[in-house]
């Protein structure tokens, strides 16, 4: 569809409609804008301005109805262009900011404790991603030995997150060698990246200096994929808050309670939506209806953003009706994941 400047009039009747389909979920007539908004314009003149808003496809017209309903097109030009800066309550703040500084041991419990904040402040379902360690550096590597034959790796990066693995080894291992093979692996790999690592692991280690190391070395090696790739958490995610979308008005019909149920049944498609989108540095990202080029979100809203662990990155997110409340959906969204890059500890992934 063609660009359309739109006048402050239109702007005027858009941004009140929307405001008050949010409120209602019930299409919005020209005499219900006249009355709730101070414009200074007849019905009739509110009338003929939401047939042009019609005609240019920011406004739908359902059969049923006298009233009008906001197109994605009208979301994307009010969320652009329209909506009040996005502002979070103090109060809010302070209660994310004590949740978030509350105890915890592992990786699990902060995000399982972000996705249900996050739920809870928006009514919204909620959705938080297991960071991904593609650009994590490498801080250290330590090897304990549980047995005389396995081994313990601990690898610790930048942002002070710890990530551990056991490997089984061929051969009765000594403390000795253990010993030296960790100040050997810290040597070669402190300060790379994990995808580094991954690629150049076999050159960076084949100058191992004695034979009586290689048993340990080569484990490592063999398990470089695992030890250095978040595959086993890749798909990894926290989703709740799904009572929120199905006590929305616009889901109650039967067809559509059940696409909710087997849409949030099959989270990998939100999780694949949601890094398909993901927002990029310190921005947002805000994604409306059909612009997900998936049928299955046609009907929703989804607003996300990046955290960031070292040179680790998970997603927050959200997804709900398109009648949402955006201003307030995005401040809770951005500060969240503010406060979840500041969270971070060092804690067992």
């Amino acid at each position: 569809m063609e660009d359309y400047i739109l006048s402050d009039r239109e702007k005027s009747i858009l941004r009140s409609v929307i405001h008050q389909f949010i409120l209602t979920a019930n299409p919005v007539g020209s005499r219900n804008i006249a009355k709730k908004n101070d414009l200074g314009l007849s019905p009739a003149t509110i009338r003929n301005i939401m047939a042009d808003l019609e005609d240019s496809g920011f406004l739908n017209h359902p059969h049923t109805s006298a009233g009008r309903l906001p197109t994605d097109r009208g979301y994307r030009f009010y969320v652009d262009s329209l909506m009040d800066p996005p502002v979070i309550e103090e109060t809010k703040k302070d209660f994310i900011t004590a949740e978030m500084n509350s105890f915890y041991s592992e990786t699990d419990d902060l995000l399982k404790l972000t996705a249900s904040l996050l739920s809870e402040l928006t009514s919204q379902l909620a959705c938080v991603t297991f960071p991904k360690f593609e650009n994590s550096i490498l801080t250290s590597i330590q090897l304990v030995q549980l047995s005389s034959t396995r081994l313990l790796v601990v690898v610790s990066i930048k942002s002070g997150l710890v990530k551990t693995i056991t490997l089984e080894v061929d051969t009765e291992i000594s403390s000795e060698n253990i010993i030296a093979v960790q100040k050997f692996l810290n040597e070669k790999l402190s300060g790379l990246t994990f995808t580094e690592i991954r690629k150049t692991l076999k050159e960076r280690i084949q100058d191992i200096p004695k034979e009586n190391y290689r048993p340990i070395v080569r484990v490592f090696l063999e398990s470089v994929d695992k030890i250095f790739q978040d595959s086993h958490i890749q798909d990894k995610s926290y989703l709740t808050g799904a009572k929120n979308i199905l006590s929305q008005p616009e889901f109650g019909g039967q067809d559509k309670f059940k696409g909710i149920i087997e849409l949030i049944e099959d989270k990998d498609i939100i999780i694949h939506i949601m890094d398909k989108v993901k927002s990029s540095g310190n921005n947002v990202s805000i994604i409306i209806g059909e612009e997900t080029m998936e049928s299955k979100f046609s009907d929703f809203s989804m607003i996300t953003k990046e955290y960031q662990v070292g040179g680790a990155t998970g997603t927050v997110g959200i997804m709900g009706p398109k009648r949402m409340e955006y201003s307030r959906m995005i401040a809770t969204v951005v500060y969240i994941a503010e406060q979840l890059s500041l969270g971070f500890k060092k804690i067992s992934l």
